[in-house]
Formats: structure tokens, sequence, C-alpha cells
């Protein structure tokens, strides 16, 4: 049988997963075979950690207001604060909330006294 030559195809391929590869260190970002495990692995990380920004930002978030919420004028906790919130049917996220805690802390006490009255 004659020899088929390949052609561009798989040459093209490997240089796509090279380029995405390019920052690796090592073999990672030279050998095809483990340039391919390297860019499943890396891809499997990029969607965990998306979930997981979001869940760690949140926790942030709740440190904030807590802190904020337990340092002075206000005698309460951070689960009173936020059931009194939707008691009083005023909706602010958790994000808000941080950022107005570290901006403008009277400004969360006011908040959170009118909540109570």
């Amino acid at each position: 049988m004659t020899r088929i030559r390949r052609g561009y195809i798989a040459r093209r391929r490997r240089t796509k997963m090279r380029l995405f590869a390019s920052s690796f260190r090592g073999a990672h970002s030279r050998l095809s075979r483990t340039i391919t495990q390297q860019k499943i692995r890396a891809l499997v990380s990029a969607h965990r950690d998306r979930d997981r920004k979001k869940r760690d930002f949140r926790r942030l978030w709740i440190t904030r207001i807590n802190a904020v919420i337990r340092g002075n004028r206000v005698s309460y906790i951070y689960s009173r604060l936020i059931s009194n919130l939707y008691k009083a049917q005023l909706v602010l996220n958790r994000k808000i909330l941080a950022q107005i805690a570290i901006s403008n802390r009277n400004c969360l006490y006011t908040i959170s006294n009118e909540i109570i009255k």
C-alpha cells in the first residue's frame, strides 16, 4: 500500500492546543499528549472555580456586614438584620449591604434602626 500524507489538519489542531497551553510550564506546554491532559484539567478547574468565586464573595459580604453590625451602635447580629429586612420588605442584596457597610456605616446604622421601629 502506498503511504498517505496526512496534510495540515492534525498540525493545525495541535497548534491550537499549543496556543492554549503557551503559558504552562515545562512539558505541559510542549508535548501534545500532556497539553491535552492539562487543557482538560484547566477547563475543569475554571468551570469549578466560577461557582466557587460566587460562593466566596457571598461569604465575604456576609462577614463584612456582620463585622460592621456587631461593631458599634447596632446591638444585634447578621441573621436578625436579614430577617428584619425581609419582614420590612426592604430587599437589599448582600453585595449592596456590604458596600454600604464599608463606605458609609452611618447609612447602615440608620437602615437598621428604621427596621427595628
